[in-house]
């Protein structure tokens, strides 16, 4: 996510105010300007026509959406190539691709989702030069330098291009299910290892994971088989569209996957995303189900003789639930508390939430909801440990059983608890800062706080850097938290390049987290800030809806606010900003470039989406319509028409330098998004400034890429950004 220096852009053929090709040049051949530089390979215009609610619109590029079409294998390629020349040409590229490769392939060891099973404790460690993460087993959080390798995905792919989805270990730690997919797609078949040889053993259960609605296991008590969410199969109803109508199924171990039992689903909708928890003392099985990805949530309990009953729907406002203890659940629930407050839910006949205790009442900060990444509330030693969001910041709180505040847990300021893990009967946190690497710490039986020696190592110095969190004013007065990274004692003179990033989708907050590949950015004298915009839930689900649906455009106008208040405050000015963002991000990238063409000199976006219009005829663009509408809606279509950058892309506008990457196998943003967006902005650009698109055939959405191409990925981004905002690395 990073950007570039140096390259031959005198006589591009961009900034023409149309999309037909120049004399003599095929419709989507490589051409070159008359001293030998490449230019873009400019699209055919091929018209074509949707209708909406009575308007009609027209759209040239949508014949770029048909990866098997040779003309669009074609012209890919030919942007690629253009892509190539251009980033290769950029004269400092050769020196930040060595500090790229010396941060990333740094010898620092990362471990996340910790998971303690049968006295073992488990994790995915990422230690470089390694392709891929592993998944390691050690004998507890102090003594990570006797962990041992269970599964290295690059003995199964020395190229780096297969990946640990995620894994399950048994209740007593002898096997592990894990899903393992290829080339970033996330769609991931379950494989079985046994945790002493680190074998495999047992059959493959298939497509379990996809990049719609993920996947997950919970194994029986007695580790004989597991729960799984499951795909539809050949000769399933609907086994055309595989990406949806995710279930829930069993698989005995020792049998073959189609003898496997059905358990729930066929009644979901069509765009339901399952998670799953087991408790082992009582053999009950909850499984909480997603409409999409707009937050809308149905759990339902089933009891180990197999019964099921549904205690929460989608509209109840209820968001997570955790087992207490024997016969209770703890529930989040923001059912007129948009901040969410605690509920204790007997488990009896009648399961009914409305009737539920008050445990932890709704309060001024954000109590968290994270659906993939395990409960946000755990109850231990007559304690209950809750994670809340103060603005993109967040803590870990104690209580009582009665919900009484206890003394809070001391963590460094402007930083962010990013998991919980039970380990017997201590509870491990993970903990970071913008300058601080993650830690993970122990909380005993007694409350005692004490840090592991799982804790990350810092490639670079940041003894220099300055954290600040500032406040923008949005357009309708809405104050946007700004978090800014600097040089310590920077002048504040307007004449520093600055990057500005954002998301602000989901419900997801952008929390404080160390990230050493913006050592190149500060030590070069950049300004790096991050912005927490409407449609986060950093404010809770009112801060979610702002920014979702018919409010989208409040995210935007959040982010040119957060680029404005770095101007004023003197940090910048226009010409010196470049602005990145991916996925959701990507969105906010193109949104911005086409509303504010002149509020940033450079673009980087990844993986972006940037036809609203039809966005939800792709699979994943499915699950995204809970948070962004549908055109089948008047006032939805209206709004995605208003600020869907494909469709608001300007002839002749002056649009600022832009780098678009994307991955051939992303599961998640189709890659036609970046292709015609790009042709559509190649062929309207009224400046001479260059707009490329960067393909990689062996990616997909980010999550699985391996090492040597994230190096690659963040050379020619971090390059493109320092060439155009004139920094010397």
């Amino acid at each position: 996510m990073t950007s570039c220096r140096y390259v031959l852009l005198t006589l591009l053929v961009v900034g023409c105010a149309s999309a037909a090709p120049p004399p003599n040049e095929p419709a989507h051949g490589h051409g070159a300007t008359g001293d030998g530089a490449p230019t873009p390979p400019m699209a055919d215009v091929r018209p074509t026509s949707d209708r909406y609610h009575g308007e009609e619109v027209v759209d040239a590029y949508q014949w770029l959406e048909e990866w098997e079409n040779p003309d669009v294998r074609a012209w890919s390629a030919g942007q690629n190539r253009y892509a190539r020349h251009v980033l290769e040409g950029l004269g400092s590229r050769d020196a930040i691709r060595e500090r790229v490769t010396e941060i990333l392939s740094a010898p620092t060891r990362s471990h996340r989702h910790l998971s303690a099973r049968g006295g073992k404790l488990f994790a995915i460690e990422r230690r470089p030069p390694r392709e891929q993460p592993m998944l390691v087993v050690m004998d507890s959080p102090d003594a990570p330098d006797e962990a041992r390798i269970l599964l290295d995905p690059q003995i199964l792919s020395q190229d780096g291009h297969v990946a640990i989805d995620w894994y399950v270990p048994s209740h007593g730690g002898d096997l592990v299910a894990v899903s393992l997919s290829e080339g970033g797609s996330e769609r991931g078949d379950v494989h079985v290892y046994d945790v002493a040889s680190g074998e495999r053993v047992h059959e493959v259960v298939p497509h379990v994971q996809n990049g719609t609605a993920g996947g997950d296991v919970a194994w029986l008590p007695d580790d004989s088989g597991f729960f799984y969410t499951r795909y539809l199969r050949e000769g399933d109803t609907h086994a055309n569209d595989d990406d949806f109508y995710q279930q829930l199924w069993f698989h005995a171990l020792g049998t073959e996957a189609a003898e496997d039992r059905y358990e729930l689903g066929r009644d979901l909708p069509r765009i339901a995303e399952i998670q799953l928890d087991l408790q082992v003392s009582t053999g009950r099985l909850l499984a909480t189900v997603q409409k999409g990805d707009g937050g809308e949530f149905a759990m339902f309990l089933r009891e180990r003789d197999g019964a099921w009953r549904q205690f929460s729907s989608f509209d109840d406002g209820a968001v997570q639930a955790t087992f207490g203890a024997r016969d209770d659940l703890y529930v989040i629930s923001r059912h007129e508390h948009p901040r969410g407050r605690l509920l204790r839910l007997p488990v009896g006949r009648r399961m009914d939430l409305a009737r539920a205790e008050e445990v932890i009442a709704e309060g001024p900060d954000s109590l968290v909801n994270d659906f993939w990444g395990g409960p946000t509330v755990w109850p231990m030693g007559g304690r209950l440990y809750a994670l809340y969001q103060t603005g993109g910041p967040s803590e870990l709180r104690v209580f009582d059983a009665r919900g009484q505040a206890l003394d809070p847990v001391e963590q460094p300021d402007v930083s962010a608890v990013r998991a919980l893990a039970p380990m017997g009967d201590a509870l491990l946190f993970r903990v970071e800062s913008f300058v601080a690497p993650s830690t993970w710490m122990k909380v005993s039986a007694e409350g005692d706080v004490t840090p592991t020696a799982l804790r990350e190592a810092s490639p670079v110095d940041v003894g220099g850097w300055e954290v600040r969190r500032e406040m923008a004013t949005s357009r309708d007065g809405t104050q946007v938290p700004v978090n800014i990274l600097m040089p310590r004692g920077l002048t504040l003179d307007g004449s520093h390049p600055c990057i500005v990033s954002g998301y602000g989708g989901y419900g997801v907050n952008i929390q404080p987290r160390f990230n050493p590949m913006r050592a190149p950015y500060l030590d070069a004298g950049v300004v790096y800030a991050i912005a927490n915009l409407r449609g986060g839930a950093e404010f809770g689900e009112e801060w979610h809806d702002a920014g979702r649906l018919v409010h989208k455009q409040n995210v935007f106008d959040d982010f040119a606010a957060a680029v404005n208040h770095m101007v004023e405050r003197g940090y910048t000015s226009h010409e010196r900003v470049g602005i990145i963002g991916g996925s959701n991000g990507g969105l906010l990238m193109g949104a911005t470039m086409v509303q504010r063409p002149d509020i940033a000199r450079v673009v980087v976006s990844f993986v972006g989406i940037y036809d609203m219009l039809r966005v939800e005829l792709s699979a994943n663009g499915a699950f995204n319509v809970t948070e962004f509408g549908t055109v089948q809606d008047a006032a939805h279509y209206r709004a995605r028409r208003a600020y869907s950058p494909y469709h608001n892309v300007r002839e002749g506008t002056a649009y600022p330098a832009t780098l678009f990457l994307t991955g051939a196998n992303d599961p998640r943003v189709e890659p036609w998004h970046s292709r015609k967006m790009t042709a559509r902005l190649q062929a309207a650009n009224g400046s001479e400034q260059p707009i490329l698109l960067r393909t990689s055939d062996t990616s997909g959405h980010g999550l699985d890429t391996s090492l040597s191409e994230e190096i690659e990925e963040s050379t020619d981004g971090l390059a493109f950004l320092f060439h155009h905002l004139g920094v010397t690395p």
